[in-house]
């Protein structure tokens, strides 16, 4: 029979499973009961009432619930981060992140204008001359912008700084994270801050 887990166990948990940082969370917890609601990393926290010296507390990841559960007014009124006394608890000791599946790898043919998270296979077929474009910040940095391939069609892909000198005409790419954005009428694809890009040396199956 499994042991209960305390409040104090499941909030250690929470913070090692959704990478936040202690204090991070309780200070999130602490708002939502002032407030009804406080975002802390990807978890949305909602404080739905009291019973006695217990507030009750729906968390979210974005539109799916992970946990409703209660906390002590004496948890929550401790001076010193109580969270921090659970990091050793065997619930937290004992958690070991999912692997991460293998990418799911989109045909240009059916990108469409707004998606993200698209991962591709691609063979370049042209590079432009890079250009100097301003910043709103006032820096100038270069842009070029690479014409990309599969057995389904092209697609253009917006090159920033250092990207620029990573890809040559006859490269095979696989890139990761991209966005689907709309330039002048067609699409185009951006690498954004998580995007990645690298040169892959097997010959593609698509």
């Amino acid at each position: 029979m499994r042991s209960k887990k305390s409040s104090g166990e499941y909030l250690a948990f929470l913070t090692v499973k959704y990478d936040v940082h202690p204090d991070v969370l309780f200070c999130a917890l602490l708002a939502a009961g002032e407030m009804g609601k406080a975002k802390c990393g990807p978890l949305t926290i909602e404080c739905r009432g009291k019973i006695d010296d217990q507030s009750y507390f729906l968390i979210k990841e974005g539109s799916e619930v992970v946990r409703q559960f209660p906390v002590s007014e004496e948890l929550l009124s401790s001076q010193h981060n109580p969270i921090r006394n659970f990091m050793d608890a065997e619930i937290v000791q004992n958690y070991k992140p999912q692997e991460p599946e293998d990418p799911v790898y989109s045909d240009i043919e059916g990108l469409k204008i707004g998606q993200t998270h698209v991962n591709l296979r691609v063979e370049v077929v042209d590079v432009s001359k890079p250009i100097q474009v301003h910043t709103k910040f006032g820096n100038r940095i270069r842009l070029a912008k690479a014409l990309l391939k599969d057995d389904t069609g092209e697609i253009k892909l917006c090159l920033w700084k250092e990207q620029v000198e990573a890809i040559s005409v006859g490269d095979r790419v696989e890139i990761r994270d991209a966005t689907v954005s709309k330039f002048l009428g067609k699409a185009q694809l951006t690498l954004g801050t998580k995007g990645t890009l690298k040169i892959v040396d097997a010959i593609f199956t698509v």
